[in-house]
């Protein structure tokens, strides 16, 4: 990472980690694809899914609190030539992980049922809701050890065999949903037995892989104590991804609980599409992000500013024409991503209009995530941690509740609150950090790490 081409290189990692990230969609799209198309249970199980979806994100942002905190860290001791400790960050994040996942998954399956209702269930919704969850909810040490170790094998370069993690559990799932929603009769929760087997087999990929012969960085024994220097700074710079998911579930519960007040089931069924079409934007967006941090944590950490402005143009120009080009789909064919998810006219019908509102701003996402993504790249975990605040806490959350006292369509005032503040973000996420960019590479990572 410290030769070569930047432009080069940003492919050579950004590719595996888009298609992984992508691929890691299928694991829940795959599943309510499935659901949707149940035959006359399907809209009504797609929506309860759907509301199990702010567990799911508090599940996977405690996995890359540890993950995204770690893994830049770690890049930027290699650069530096120390393994050593980059292997005591690894060892230090990886049981940080496994004791999160054990107390979340005592904690969702014991409470999932009023959680779920003030998510927004109904009575039709929230049997398919909590069957769902308690199953899945069991699987949160695989989920957890998939994507917070994962980013380890990223960022050593690795990203092929990160990129074949995510395949393996993916076939795994699209294999095996069939398998237990229609042949064995087992309905929402085959979909979850599924998702749970799939990401055990990921799991153990990529522990076999930590402690194998092929990793630059092992997994060893004797970095597994928890070490408050050694994993605190890690947890600095992992709250800002950690605000960006567990914020997308505060923002789910808002969204659904605002639409079911508003619009009923069938908006809430809505939410559940849109809400998957919008991760097909934002996953390889961070899949690109992910290819580029390796290169300027790597670079950062060894003084070279050249390569590390280099890699930032590249993922910048990515991130924002693929955003453009999404939009414009959206905005051209709603009904097209509406269909895949279900064949019931009402909801596709319903979805088509709300899908234009929500997405009218998406593409202001690639100018956002490229710039808040590239200030964890480079060690700036207090201004990483506001702008992820930014869009959600401060902006898209409090628009949910204001703007339909504001306006006399609730449910359009409602959908309204997301392009708002995705553009708001966007202006202000992109001037702070060209304006600060040179000053940071300047002073180094040694001010990073104050």
């Amino acid at each position: 990472m410290g030769s070569g081409s930047v432009p080069k290189l940003l492919f050579q990692l950004a590719l595996p980690a888009v298609v992984a990230q992508i691929i890691n969609l299928l694991y829940n799209i795959v599943d309510r694809i499935y659901i949707g198309h149940i035959p006359e249970i399907g809209a009504t199980a797609l929506t309860g899914v759907g509301l199990c979806m702010p567990i799911l994100m508090l599940v996977n942002a405690f996995a890359m609190l540890c993950g995204s905190g770690g893994a830049p860290r770690a890049a930027i001791c290699m650069g530096q030539d120390d393994n050593d400790s980059a292997e005591r960050i690894m060892g230090n994040c990886f049981s940080l992980l496994v004791i999160i996942a054990l107390v979340l998954t005592v904690v969702f399956y014991l409470f999932a049922p009023p959680l779920l209702v003030l998510f927004g269930a109904s009575e039709n919704t929230l049997p398919y809701a909590l069957d769902y969850t308690r199953i899945y909810v069991l699987g949160s040490l695989f989920v957890m050890t998939v994507l917070g170790m994962n980013t380890f094998v990223t960022t050593q370069g690795f990203a092929t065999f990160s990129m074949l993690t995510t395949v393996i559990g993916a076939v795994c799932n699209i294999v095996l949903d069939p398998i237990f929603i229609f042949v064995l009769g087992m309905g929402v929760r085959g979909a979850a037995t599924a998702t749970v087997i799939s990401q055990g087999v990921s799991a153990v990929w990529v522990l076999h892989f930590l402690t194998g012969k092929r990793t630059r960085l092992h997994l060893r024994k004797r970095n597994l104590k928890i070490v408050p220097k050694v994993i605190t700074p890690c947890l600095a710079l992992g709250v800002s991804t950690f605000v960006m998911i567990s914020t997308e579930s505060l923002l789910s519960i808002s969204f659904n609980s605002s639409l079911s007040r508003y619009g009923g089931d069938i908006a809430v069924g809505a939410m559940t599409i849109i809400t998957s079409v919008s991760q097909l934007v934002a996953m390889p967006i961070q899949g690109v992000c992910q290819g580029g941090q390796p290169i300027m944590s790597f670079n950062y950490g060894a003084g070279k500013s050249d390569r590390v402005k280099q890699a930032f143009r590249c993922q910048f120009i990515v991130c924002v024409v693929y955003a453009t080009v999404f939009w414009a789909a959206a905005m051209l064919v709603p009904g097209v991503f509406a269909r895949i998810f279900s064949n019931d006219a009402a909801l596709v019908e319903y979805t088509e209009w709300a899908l234009r509102i929500y997405m009218a701003g998406i593409l202001s996402t690639g100018f956002q995530c490229s710039c808040q993504q590239s200030f964890v790249a480079l060690g700036q975990a207090k201004i990483s941690l506001l702008m992820a605040c930014l869009r959600k806490l401060i902006l898209l959350i409090p628009l949910i509740f204001i703007l339909p006292l504001l306006l006399p369509d609730k449910v359009f005032a409602v959908f309204l609150a997301e392009p708002i503040s995705d553009i708001i973000a966007a202006v202000v996420t992109c001037t702070t950090f060209f304006a600060r960019f040179n000053k940071i590479l300047r002073e180094g990572p040694q001010k990073a790490a104050a």
